[in-house]
């Protein structure tokens, strides 16, 4: 079965989300329709990144590393993470 690792950004605060599913549509959907305990405080999210696997194990052995302080190096080298900028108020 594919899975895919994923990685949120919130459009309204400076804050991401990385998690691991089957179904990457149904469940940037949850995220944003508050079904998540974190995620439903930061909402609306982007989807940024995602990748591809043949199964949820190695998806989520992606994920574990995205989360470690090597995975989230990486990822801000590469601008994989995008940086955050907050909207000017008046």
């Amino acid at each position: 079965m594919i899975a895919y690792v994923y990685i949120l950004k919130s459009e309204k605060v400076a804050k991401t989300y990385v998690g691991s599913t089957s179904d990457l549509d149904r469940r940037v959907h949850e995220h944003n329709s508050g079904l998540s305990t974190f995620t439903k405080r930061h909402m609306p999210w982007k989807l940024v990144y995602f990748e591809e696997y043949k199964n949820i194990i190695l998806a989520r052995k992606r994920e574990y590393y995205f989360k470690s302080a090597a995975g989230r190096r990486f990822l801000k080298k590469n601008k994989i993470i995008p940086r955050w900028r907050p909207a000017l108020r008046d």
